[in-house]
């Protein structure tokens, strides 16, 4: 695996070190990887000839300070855990690398209604530097595949939507989400929780798959107002638990049988605040 550090050095190599017909496959990260991570770069390797890693955890996407300086930074395990993978090429910017100036922080994109639900409510600026970060990563590396984790449903219409304008080629590709044996969904911020924290955390999936199980035309608020007394009494915070429609979120409390919905939550275990949905039809 080579490691670039710079932009313009990555360029380079990609513009003098591949043919024309070899297909690129990017997997962007902020670290602290973990097997769902691996699944992104096993799928790219499936899928393109040389799969790219990046690791960069990107300032302009937290809404909260605290959050993003309790992040967890693993960066030695990182790269061995990609070398491992049979990652390619890793790419490890720091700030000014993918913000050289304003204009490339400060960028505004216009994601209509997507933005102004759930994790857009709840995160006010966080999917404007989602998208930043993205589109600069997606200038450097050129990709014709992106992979991206399923755990972070709404995010991955977001970039959906991004790609579209920017009018990229690139195409996505959205992977299963990664679970413990107990059903948590596997991600960076597990590594804040201590073990009987992670116990109580698996709820939350428990809890949308038994709403899942249950839910008939009709009967969702009523599914929700007992999951989330259930999920609050274990000592969660929850900030929404919402009935989707999976190709734009719009949000429904009735199913269609016709359509696909999927079940999405966010919420705070102490200090740790956790996502998860689960896919109905």
């Amino acid at each position: 695996m080579i490691i670039f550090k710079h932009s313009g050095d990555l360029r380079y190599y990609l513009s003098r070190n591949n043919n024309s017909t070899a297909l690129k496959g990017f997997v962007p990260t902020m670290g602290a990887l973990h097997e769902g991570h691996l699944s992104l770069i096993e799928q790219c390797k499936t899928q393109t000839d040389l799969t790219i890693c990046s690791i960069f955890v990107n300032p302009t996407q937290f809404n909260n300070p605290t959050d993003f300086e309790k992040y967890p930074i693993t960066v030695e395990k990182d790269i061995t855990f990609l070398e491992k993978s049979g990652c390619d090429i890793l790419f490890l910017p720091d700030e000014k690398e993918i913000y050289p100036d304003n204009a490339s922080r400060n960028k505004y994109f216009e994601l209509g209604y997507l933005e102004t639900i759930l994790e857009g409510k709840f995160r006010p600026g966080h999917f404007q530097g989602v998208c930043s970060v993205i589109e600069n990563l997606l200038n450097i590396v050129n990709p014709d595949y992106l992979f991206i984790g399923q755990k972070d449903f709404q995010q991955c219409l977001v970039i959906k939507e991004l790609i579209t304008l920017l009018q990229r080629e690139t195409k996505i590709v959205v992977c299963p989400t990664l679970r413990e044996a107990n059903g948590l969904a596997l991600s960076s911020r597990n590594l804040r929780l201590n073990d009987s924290e992670k116990l109580v955390a698996s709820e939350l999936y428990q809890r949308l798959v038994q709403i899942k199980n249950q839910l008939t035309i009709s009967n969702f608020l009523i599914l929700k107002s007992k999951a989330i007394s259930y999920l609050e009494d274990r000592g969660f915070k929850i900030e929404y638990l919402e009935l989707a429609k999976s190709k734009n979120l719009e949000l429904v409390t009735k199913i269609d049988l016709n359509e696909s919905l999927v079940i999405l939550v966010a919420a705070f275990l102490n200090e740790v605040r956790l996502i998860d949905n689960v896919l109905i039809n």
